[in-house]
């Protein structure tokens, strides 16, 4: 019996199948699978992707999504070695919704929210009655009300952080506009489509619809060391120290990707150190 279970896995090994108790092919151990959304994510890993191969001989392999809500549970399943999409306050909403054992490997960079119109030219044009759209997304709203508190054109109240803050935290809304939520890989179609007086757009979305920020945004997020909202490479716990995930996050860092990033996105999307 001994034999034949030798023969057997010989066999198996012989037509590149597992089971026998063998670990990773050295084909795996070179290989990392990292999820992002299209644009910017996907683009600056296709950058990185030749340097993490130069440097290191890693494969980068990329999947690309653009459901939100699909990336953390896929890495919390061991489905990819990374992502690379979200900001941190999203983040640590999915760990506190869901209890994922993933962790925060490093920031990479910011992309500038921004409001769009198809109508409206200048902030005080905004009409009575008008009406915003926004991500349905939590994590995005403090972020989105506190853009428009900074342009004048709300107030929210004193008593939430900002981080935390919804559209129930208004206490002054002098145009006395409504807000209406879709999901946010659908509010670029929103914008093209007309609807609403304002578009409040995630910086992926925009780029992706041909929109950049610094140049067609009625209003524009500020963008300094502070803000909260820098984009990160998620991994699972306990594989922070893989050599593969230290490479790629040494290659995004590279003033090769800076200098890809300046040259593609020219304030679009800003690296962070």
């Amino acid at each position: 019996m001994k034999k034949l279970f030798i023969g057997i896995c010989a066999l198996f090994l012989a037509i590149g199948l597992t089971g026998c108790g063998g670990g990773d092919t050295a084909s795996d151990e070179k290989t990392l699978t990292v999820s992002a959304t299209l644009d910017p994510h996907s683009k600056i890993l296709e950058e990185a992707k030749p340097i993490l191969k130069e440097k290191y001989d890693i494969d980068l392999e990329i999947k690309v999504l653009d459901d939100y809500y699909i990336f953390n549970k896929a890495l919390d399943a061991g489905e990819v070695d990374a992502n690379y999409f979200q900001h941190r306050p999203f983040f640590e909403g999915e760990l506190s919704e869901h209890g994922y054992k993933i962790v925060e490997e490093a920031g990479i960079h910011l992309e500038p929210f921004g409001f769009y119109s198809q109508t409206i030219k200048d902030i005080k044009d905004i009409p009575e009655n008008g009406e915003v759209i926004i991500s349905n997304s939590v994590a995005d709203h403090g972020r989105i009300l506190g853009i428009l508190e900074d342009a004048g054109v709300i107030e929210l109240s004193d008593d939430v952080e900002r981080l935390e803050a919804t559209t129930e935290d208004i206490v002054s809304n002098p145009k006395n506009l409504s807000f209406e939520e879709i999901k946010p890989e659908l509010l670029a179609t929103a914008y093209q489509n007309n609807q609403g007086d304002l578009v409040a757009i995630n910086g992926n979305y925009a780029l992706q619809a041909g929109l950049n920020p610094t140049d067609d945004a009625l209003i524009i997020e500020t963008v300094d060391a502070d803000n909260p909202y820098v984009n990160i490479v998620a991994v699972q716990e306990g594989h922070e120290n893989d050599e593969k995930i230290k490479a790629l996050i040494e290659v995004l860092k590279s003033d090769e990707i800076k200098q890809f990033v300046e040259d593609e996105y020219k304030g679009a999307v800003v690296m962070v150190d």
